[in-house]
């Protein structure tokens, strides 16, 4: 058997073993709340899903091409983005013990209004059709070229398999196979380490010197991450929608847990990316190092993009059926949930045959929200409602800045990659600070 041939076997087999294993949801609040025999999730049940679900295939990907180009500094770099997590647990407790609130579309709604809900929907719904395709893209870069009939098999076929076992289960399906894939992602990482470490020349000195620590090779990334991580988890609804399904404290001490854990993963896996570094190698770091280290390792490296690519992909679907049948109340059936999951599944992957440049799901999304850190920092404070809307315009407008790279020269003070990006974000999270308090201050 080739190597084609044995990725599919574990795509399938995996795939059949979770649905199989997926409990059966019946009740609502098993489908949209993963409440199983009348209990919420516990602290490591919840810390295990936290972290899988957003340790995705795209984004261990780019932490090992970060630990290629930058050395331990990539890794790092990129793990500042697990901030979010400690950010998002402590104001998701006041939002539930201080305020009262059930979801973030509550807290919304009653603080600026319904519409100012419905273009934060639209945000995150944006969000999820990108969380589809830009995984299933990864999965399907493994089985062909971009393009090429495998490469679209494997995305369908992914997609398909991943979408069953969501349907049979929600969100209970979702973090009970979470806990499964949280271990198997820790066994395998520790697989691929032990492989390298005994390799005869990769060393902790080596990993220690293999970045330098400026702006220019890393820190821009890393500073960047940092300031995205006030914003960026509230208009990720993966991740907020398990920061209402446990009690508080469990919650908090869950999301603490997962941004220390979370962030040590990313590190880890950048060593792949490091190692390749050391070897003077080039191209996807993860691919070339399972080349050159034997098929069983690079299959390794493959379950581990799957089982990767599958938590978020069965999660992306939990969150939009519960954003459309929940938080937007079109309709609090179980039934409506599934059709939500089938809708979202198709939408998502069309992207996939128009060619769609792949936009980092990091990144880009990431400056476009930075108009949510007052509002969601500063949540105690009274605004105006119109407050909202010009720190949200006003975080769009930086994104799209970056996007078409137009934002002036002038205003960024370091160099090197990713030197836009973190300067892009410090002018634009001071505007949208400044914007939101302003009808405030005209007030008084």
């Amino acid at each position: 058997m080739d190597v084609i041939n044995w990725q599919w076997l574990l795509v399938i087999s995996s795939s059949l073993i979770l649905f199989f294993l997926s409990p059966y949801a019946k009740t609502t609040s098993q489908f949209f709340k993963a409440v199983h025999k009348k209990k919420a999730p516990n602290t490591v049940v919840l810390t295990g899903s936290l972290i899988i679900s957003w340790i995705f295939a795209k984004s261990i990907t780019n932490a090992a091409n970060l630990g290629l180009a930058f050395g331990l500094v990539g890794g790092v770099a990129y793990a500042g983005y697990y901030l979010s997590f400690a950010i998002a647990g402590i104001i998701i407790y006041q939002l539930r013990t201080v305020g009262g609130y059930t979801s973030i579309h509550q807290f919304l709604t009653s603080k600026f209004g319904k519409k100012a809900m419905a273009i934060f929907s639209i945000l995150i719904a944006f969000r999820l059709f990108n969380e589809v395709w830009s995984n299933t893209m990864v999965i399907g870069s493994y089985f062909g070229a971009q393009g090429s009939t495998p490469y679209f098999t494997a995305i369908i076929v992914f997609t398909v398999l991943t979408l069953a076992y969501a349907l049979k289960g929600g969100l209970s399906s979702s973090i009970f196979t979470d806990v499964i894939q949280m271990v198997l992602f820790s066994v395998l990482l520790l697989i691929i380490l032990g492989t390298i470490f005994t390799t005869d020349d990769f060393s902790s000195e080596e990993i220690i010197s293999s970045g330098t620590w400026s702006f220019e090779l890393g820190l821009n990334l890393f500073f960047a991450a940092l300031l995205q991580s006030f914003s960026y988890p509230f208009h990720d609804p993966v991740l907020t929608d398990r920061g209402f399904i446990s009690s508080p404290k469990v919650t908090r001490k869950s999301f603490l847990w997962a941004s220390i854990l979370g962030a040590i993963c990313i590190v880890l896996f950048s060593l792949i990316g490091v190692y390749a570094q050391t070897k003077g190698m080039s191209g996807q770091a993860a691919v070339e190092v399972g080349k050159a280290l034997g098929i069983v390792l690079l299959l390794v490296i493959n379950f581990i993009m799957i089982t990767s690519a599958a938590s978020t992909l069965d999660s992306t679907f939990s969150s939009f059926s519960k954003l459309l049948a929940i938080d937007l109340n079109l309709g609090k059936s179980v039934s409506f949930g599934r059709i939500t999951m089938i809708t979202v599944a198709v939408l998502g992957t069309i992207p996939v045959f128009l060619n769609a440049e792949i936009l980092s799901a990091t990144t880009i999304s990431g400056t476009m929200v930075i108009g949510l850190t007052p509002i969601f920092i500063c949540w105690k404070t009274q605004v105006p409602k119109i407050s909202y809307y010009l720190s949200v315009c006003c975080g769009l407008l930086f994104g799209f800045l970056l996007v078409f790279n137009i934002f002036p020269e002038a205003l960024i003070f370091t160099t090197g990659k990713y030197a836009d990006l973190l300067w892009v974000n410090l002018w634009g999270i001071l505007s949208c600070v400044l914007l939101y308090f302003i009808p405030s201050w005209i007030r008084k």
